[in-house]
């Protein structure tokens, strides 16, 4: 069956080849459990995940220790943000994050609302970005941790982390960041930008589902959180549970070659995603880009057109692959609270979709891509 042209790379992406080949033995031939290493099946297998931990650690410019592996960003940053606020309890109960967070953040600060803390949900500026400002007029003296994402996974914009990272690390407060979308497409050095805790997701950077990582500093003082799942102690007693070694291996791997790309594919999705919009607004001048014109990820194209029925759209577009919205929210009839928070209305909002472009798309394929999209909204306003 012809599926269409994939352009939905930030809902999830395609497995790299060579992660596939890096994961296979772990199923079938080097099944040992890392956490057994009396034998050699179970040091070979505790031998790969070290590896992966520091190929993790690479990319984003840490110690292999601060490596944490969880099931994906959604524990990651529950694990952060949970973990976090009750551990330091006793030394505040504020913490502060933005109306543009993705729901594995805002609904765990929901979460801790119900367990009495309070929690500052600061409001971004019409291209989505937060102003350290508002980060410094937010702080109190219970505030002890700050959560804000290195790039929307709507609009792609990318936030002050580094300036973030210094308000907090000024003031002994803890800083959080998702860094799911950005991995990849911009270089991350946590000790340069003042992170404390950052999330990771393996199926974000053409890894595989169900893994992902969780940074957390081990010193200057070490960050202590209480762990969301108990068991045998794995993974320094903060995420029990015997540690899925193939797709740890994937995630690896993963992290090596996004790493090994970050010197090409950036400014290649960049043109391809320039290539898309001048495309699109060529024949549909009134279409309206949310996000920021020069702040945001290179390959993502959120993109609206005024007086089209969005879920028309999306039926006349059965050629592509594309969202409305974050994929976690999929099938929500709600617009999107990223949208509506940058002061977008509700029609427009539903009238916008959401195009990813990532390593596996070439040129031939936006072309056709601009070309059906072009088509269908002529065809809905005619």
């Amino acid at each position: 069956m012809e599926r269409g042209i994939y352009l939905d790379n930030n809902s999830t992406t395609p497995l790299d080849p060579r992660v596939f080949d890096a994961m296979l033995p772990y199923f079938m031939t080097k099944f040992g459990n890392p956490s057994n290493t009396v034998h050699d099946y179970g040091v070979e297998a505790a031998l790969a995940i070290e590896r992966a931990r520091a190929q993790v650690a690479l990319l984003i410019g840490a110690d292999e220790k601060d490596i944490l592996f969880t099931s994906g960003a959604t524990e990651s940053n529950n694990l952060a943000i949970l973990g976090a606020a009750r551990a330091n309890r006793r030394r505040g109960n504020h913490i502060i994050t933005t109306l543009i967070e993705h729901k594995a953040v805002l609904n765990p600060c929901k979460q801790l609302e119900r367990e009495g803390f309070t929690v500052t949900y600061l409001p971004v500026d019409k291209t989505g970005c937060i102003h350290p400002d508002a980060i410094c007029g937010a702080i109190n003296e219970r505030t002890v941790l700050v959560s804000v994402m290195a790039a929307n996974n709507e609009i792609g914009t990318l936030q002050p982390v580094r300036e973030i990272g210094r308000i907090c690390a000024e003031r002994d407060i803890l800083f959080h960041s998702d860094a799911v979308q950005i991995l990849g497409k911009h270089s991350i050095d946590v000790e340069e930008l003042g992170v404390d805790l950052l999330s990771v997701s393996g199926h974000k950077m053409y890894g595989p589902k169900g893994v992902g990582a969780l940074h957390v500093r081990s010193r200057r003082p070490a960050v202590q959180l209480e762990p969301i799942v108990y068991g045998g102690g794995q993974e320094r007693g903060l995420r029990s549970g015997t540690v899925a070694v193939p797709l740890v291996v994937g995630l690896g791997v993963a992290a090596e070659v996004a790493g090994k790309l970050l010197e090409t594919e950036p400014a290649r999705l960049r043109e391809l995603r320039d290539r898309l919009l001048g495309q699109i607004t060529s024949e549909l001048p009134s279409a309206m880009v949310h996000g920021h014109a020069t702040q945001g990820l290179p390959g993502l194209l959120n993109i609206g057109f005024p007086g089209i029925d969005g879920d028309a759209l999306i039926h006349c577009l059965r050629g592509i692959a594309v969202s409305q919205g974050s994929s976690c929210s999929a099938g929500s009839f709600e617009p999107s609270h990223v949208l509506r928070a940058l002061g977008v209305s509700d029609d427009l909002a539903r009238a916008s979709i959401r195009l990813g472009v990532g390593r596996f798309n070439t040129a031939d394929e936006i072309d056709h891509a601009s070309r059906l999209i072009a088509e269908a909204v002529t065809m809905l306003t005619g």
